[in-house]
């Protein structure tokens, strides 16, 4: 009793009224940081700041920029080439121009002045807007309409579809300005104001399926109302007492309080999406305290005096409860190594968190527990209740279970888990990194979103464009680097050699792509005159009659207002990893072709959706394995260091490594890829592993101390503590499983069903294997009196009954 962590429990248990104070004060400080609390997506933090590729975005944002909504206009019979629906096309575009944050020079329609034709008149070249300043009004103005589509390569090839049903509308917009929520409001109201009995109107894009992810936010907020009602009536029932509901819950509500202020006071924005990890660290909550109040339980029925039993539990819960939080903390402040901003602040965030649940969990449970009435079920609780109650069922089937786990039994039991483990080893290697879907894996197949990316791919070249651009090594040069022949050839090399692939992008388009039918038309209409002759002279006179009369701002999906920087567009119809992979390799190999350094321009790998898709993929498959090499690490060092032993150490780690081999198998199962919203789930799913065991293998320890027989250790140890991790396993199961049947997001309802596998698959590894490699290994550590994971309490030293005495003989 003059360990430490039993002098820090006399201590804190002695200044009561001090250490509730304290732990007040921080509240009410941290507390109000809660006004300050922000979520919302900011697009450029989902991206890993050192990638080349998103460096290549940043330096060159109009080029494939991701944040465009596209909007597709589709005649439900007939083609788009009537009053009617060129009327809606007018209308919705400079509706569209109005939304909030709109970038107006990046609204792209065939109402717009950017989709232009060009044509051969006597006094020279007449490039106008293939729809002037007004819409058709009758059949004459659609023909001419149509004859001007028709000397439009650009309106034709991207937008207006090949069977003329359908046309498109860009709106990209300015990240610094975009509300993801009030933006996705707008255009979806339009969107749903246009549809009619003629029409359907499908919108797609980044900011859409962001608007989207907010949109079912509320929903999102009733779901996790419903999960905490659950844990709540779960813990009702199970515990049928107030110590059992009101710890759980004050001590989860206080952590919840300082999570959110503290990122609050730091002005730190949370993205929507990873709000199931701050829910997880509510369950991790109900799971700690609900550890403490069974120990505080088998200690009370002995003690029978509330004050000092909380001493005592905290003293012998201290040690094994801190070691579980922080190692479950530092796998959540390790997932900040991906230098993804979004990231970054998921560490900070829900770092913090976790580890504030040590003081929340380890002492404020055990003052509170002082304080309120002593339970009257305790009988059953702790499964002394005859044979009759549900504790009591759990406790023998929890025994018998752990008859598997040594003596003959075991050796069957090490065969079925060495076979599991090549299993999932083996399946863990078929898990897919990224997106393996067309459309958003975030959404069900059969959403609203999805299918307009569907129809929207079916119609056009697709959503998905990666971009190789041309930049010019001096942007002060006055000759314009994308004005030159040299640049305009490799920019029609590149395409050349991406189109002759076997399986060639969609679509190409690049600043070369306009100059032939601009030259044709300077040299009087012969198509004859349509190559380029191969000097910056001819050049020059070709992008002069094309931008005679014409904005620059029209060409700036293909070159910069200065004209210094160009880019080849690549369209690809969907984003799946596969489609990605090819896209990426193909640019690579025509890079590698016309070279990547030039005179006056570099040649630079890449931006647009694909490419940034790539940067996130390839950062979150590099780091995904550092940041579990360096949990491992962690866990190891700290295991090791508290248990004093290196075996500690390894035994601990080879279940929970186990667990997420078997969690992938599961996402392979599921077809769950790997990517930046998932990645956090690994994660936790080690830091849930490692409390299990950690839990385990110190009432292991204890327990020896008392039979000095390995069977007997794991046979009480199993059936007491092991009750605690089946309950709160079952509990956060119960409560997390209705986000698979609940939601609209199927992020939300994937996570739901992934949690649900992570808490069962983790119980079940830390209740059958923990045991088992302690019955193989049968570990010296254990025989250790100095260790303080894991230390006993001689409780008659507290206990004046008699009969109780007696009775606690017998049970030891």
């Amino acid at each position: 009793m003059q360990n430490t962590p039993f002098r820090i429990a006399q201590f804190v248990m002695r200044n009561r009224i001090l250490s509730l104070a304290v732990m007040i004060g921080i509240t009410v400080f941290l507390g109000l940081g809660l006004r300050n609390v922000d979520l919302r997506t900011v697009f450029s933090d989902l991206l890993p700041a050192d990638h080349p590729y998103v460096q290549t975005f940043k330096d060159h944002p109009n080029f494939g920029n991701p944040l465009t909504i596209s909007i597709m206009v589709k005649r439900k019979e007939g083609t788009i080439y009537n009053v009617e629906t060129l009327q809606k096309i007018w209308n919705m575009t400079r509706e569209a121009d109005l939304a909030p944050a709109v970038d107006h020079d990046q609204v792209v329609s065939i109402s717009t002045e950017k989709a232009r034709y060009a044509e051969a008149v006597p006094d020279g070249i007449d490039a106008q807007p293939i729809m002037g300043d007004h819409p058709p009004a009758n059949q004459a103005d659609v023909d001419e309409f149509r004859r001007r589509v028709e000397m439009s390569i650009g309106a034709r090839a991207f937008l207006i579809s090949a069977d003329e049903t359908s046309t498109i509308i860009q709106v990209t917009f300015i990240e610094r300005l975009l509300d993801y929520g009030e933006t996705f409001a707008y255009m979806q109201g339009l969107v749903e104001r246009e549809r009619d009995a003629d029409h359907d109107v499908y919108m797609a894009g980044q900011p859409a399926l962001t608007g989207w992810v907010y949109h079912y936010q509320h929903q999102m907020l009733w779901i996790f109302g419903i999960t905490l009602a659950a844990l709540v009536l779960s813990l009702v029932v199970y515990m049928r007492n107030v110590i059992g509901v009101v710890v759980p819950l004050t001590a989860s509500a206080v952590t919840a309080v300082w999570g959110f202020g503290f990122v609050g006071w730091l002005n730190l924005p949370i993205e929507p999406l990873i709000m199931v990890v701050p829910l997880l660290h509510v369950a991790r909550s109900f799971s700690h305290c609900a550890q403490f109040i069974e120990r505080y339980c088998e200690i009370l029925h002995h003690v029978k005096d509330r004050r000092k039993s909380a001493e005592i539990a905290l003293g012998v819960m201290m040690v094994p409860g801190t070691l579980g939080i922080v190692t479950d903390a530092v796998g959540l402040c390790l997932i900040a190594v991906a230098p993804i901003p979004v990231m970054e602040r998921l560490a900070i965030f829900c770092g913090f968190w976790a580890f504030m649940l040590v003081p929340a969990n380890i002492f404020l449970s055990p003052l509170l527990l002082s304080w309120l009435p002593s339970p009257k079920n305790i009988l059953k609780i702790t499964g002394r209740d005859g044979d009759r109650g549900v504790h009591v069922k759990i406790r023998n089937g929890l025994r018998t279970l752990s008859t598997w786990t040594y003596g003959s039994r075991a050796r069957f039991t090490t065969v079925a888990v060495g076979l599991v483990a090549v299993f999932c080893v083996w399946q863990t290697t078929q898990l897919k990194i990224g997106n393996p879907v067309e459309g958003s894996n975030l959404l069900f197949p059969k959403s609203e979103f999805n299918g307009a990316v569907a129809q929207i791919n079916d119609h056009f070249p697709g959503l998905n464009t990666l971009e190789i651009v041309l930049e010019a090594k001096n942007p002060t040069n006055p000759s314009r680097v994308a004005r030159q022949a040299h640049t305009i050839e490799t920019m029609a090399r590149i395409e050349y050699f991406l189109e002759k692939q076997p399986v060639p992008p969609v679509a190409t388009l690049s600043f070369a792509d306009y100059l032939p039918e601009a030259n044709r038309l300077f040299a009087g209409g012969n198509p004859k005159w349509m190559p380029l002759d191969g000097d910056d002279a001819s050049v020059g006179a070709a992008v002069g009659a094309l931008m005679f009369g014409t904005s620059p701002k029209a060409f700036m999906h293909v070159t910069d207002f200065e004209q210094q920087n160009a880019t080849v567009s690549l369209w690809y119809k969907d984003n799946t990893q596969e489609t990605v992979d090819q896209a990426i390799a193909q640019a690579q190999a025509a890079v590698d072709f016309v070279g990547a350094d030039h005179p006056e321009f570099r040649v630079r790998l890449a931006t647009g959706t694909i490419a940034l898709q790539q940067s996130v993929n390839e950062a979150v498959e590099h780091y995904h394995w550092i940041i579990l090499g360096l949990l491992n690490l962690a866990m190891f060092v700290c295991c090791a260091y508290a248990y004093k032993s290196i075996l500690a150490g390894v035994l601990l780690l080879i279940p929970v490594n186990l667990s997420n081999f078997f969690l992938s198998t599961v996402m392979v199962g599921m077809g769950i890829g790997l990517d930046v919203n998932s990645l956090p789930i690994t994660a936790i799913g080690i830091g849930v592993g490692i409390d299990y065991g950690i839990y385990l293998l110190s009432r292991i320890c204890e327990e020896y101390q008392g039979h000095k027989k390995y069977d007997a250790a794991i046979l009480a140890s199993v059936a007491t503590t092991g009750k605690a991790i089946f309950f709160t396993a079952s509990i956060m199961l119960l409560g997390i499983l209705p986000w698979y049947f609940l939601s609209e997001l199927k992020f939300l309802a994937d996570m739901g069903l992934l949690l649900v596998m992570v808490m069962l698959i983790n119980m079940v590894i830390a209740l059958i294997v923990v045991p088992l490699l302690v019955w193989l290994i049968k570990p010296a550590f254990m025989k250790r009196d100095d260790l303080i994971v894991g230390e006993g309490v001689d409780l008659s030293a507290y206990i004046t009954d008699d009969r109780e005495l007696e009775t606690l003989v017998a049970a030891q």
